[in-house]
């Protein structure tokens, strides 16, 4: 007879000293942070030569940038990420959200005007200014090519994207440019809005803080397997069941969408802050006359 009989239950994560002991080396990812490293630093020294003294804070925001993308890469989420639901979920939300959260802080963009080739420079800031950048970069459209993207999770389509050699090497390169690309006009200064846009941007941000968790929770309250792979990953002792993992994976996007979407809140605060003071200035250089034939126009139009 057994009188005190337990029973352990396995967690579905490595332990810290394994999290932080296993690794690989991955030789794109390598390619791509020493590129990063040498462009951002090749400007510095440009901008020094030219007199302008680069904020010390945005070069620190890049090298966490590179060191998150780093670890993303060559540590345990990067080896079993098509292995693993969870590691896949973490490393794709970490790419699209934290990595180019940290870039757009460092102001790659704004270094470039500074320090940069002035061709490039121009090239850039014409981008920023195109209709398709404008269009992608406002808190309206980027947060629903976020839940686009994330819902591709509850699908079949899942499975494939993350078992695949080819899509692993794809969302490496382009996962973190897309989520730059959509960032960064939100948080370059010369990128400008009306008060009113700025306050319509604010009152769907809050909307779209419920509306990314909906991938997280979908993964987490359902009973069966979405991407349909039932396959349980081997190798190690902690490896959970696919259920279990979808479920971690769930927890995991649903905390990481939700904490993402304060940086959008704050890069919005500050747009307002600039457009509140562009538009001061703009009235305060106004002569009387002026002033008051703009309010005159206003109450005719309100009339």
């Amino acid at each position: 007879m057994v009188v005190g009989r337990t029973t352990s239950r396995r967690h579905p994560t490595p332990s810290t000293p394994e999290f932080w002991s296993t690794w690989r080396f991955d030789p794109l990812a390598a390619v791509l942070i020493t590129v990063a490293a040498v462009t951002y630093g090749w400007w510095i020294v440009g901008a020094a030569r030219r007199g302008n003294r680069w904020p010390w804070w945005r070069s620190l925001a890049f090298l966490a940038a590179l060191v998150l993308f780093g670890i993303l890469q060559f540590g345990i989420v990067g080896i079993h990420d098509q292995d693993l639901r969870w590691a896949f979920v973490l490393r794709l939300a970490l790419l699209f959200f934290a990595v180019p959260t940290f870039a757009a802080f460092a102001a790659p963009v704004s270094l470039l005007r500074t320090g940069g080739p002035a061709r490039l420079a121009q090239t850039a800031s014409a981008m920023l200014a195109s209709r398709p950048a404008r269009f992608l970069g406002n808190a309206i459209v980027s947060p629903l090519v976020a839940l686009a993207l994330f819902c591709v999770l509850l699908t079949p389509l899942s499975a494939t994207i993350r078992e695949s050699p080819v899509w692993a090497t794809a969302i490496t390169a382009l996962v973190p440019l897309l989520g730059f690309t959509l960032l960064t006009p939100l948080s370059e200064p010369g990128i400008l809005r009306s008060s009113t846009f700025v306050t319509v941007e604010f009152l769907l941000a809050f909307v779209e803080l419920l509306a990314d968790a909906i991938p997280g929770i979908v993964l987490r309250v359902s009973n069966h397997v979405l991407d349909g792979s039932l396959v349980q990953a081997v190798g190690q002792p902690w490896f959970p069941s696919p259920l279990r993992d979808q479920h971690l994976a769930g927890d995991l996007l649903w905390f990481i969408a939700e904490v993402a979407d304060v940086p959008v809140l704050i890069s919005l605060f500050i747009r307002w802050q600039r457009t509140d003071r562009r538009e001061a200035r703009t009235v305060d250089a106004l002569s009387d006359e002026e002033m008051a034939e703009l309010t005159r126009a206003h109450l005719q139009r309100r009339g």
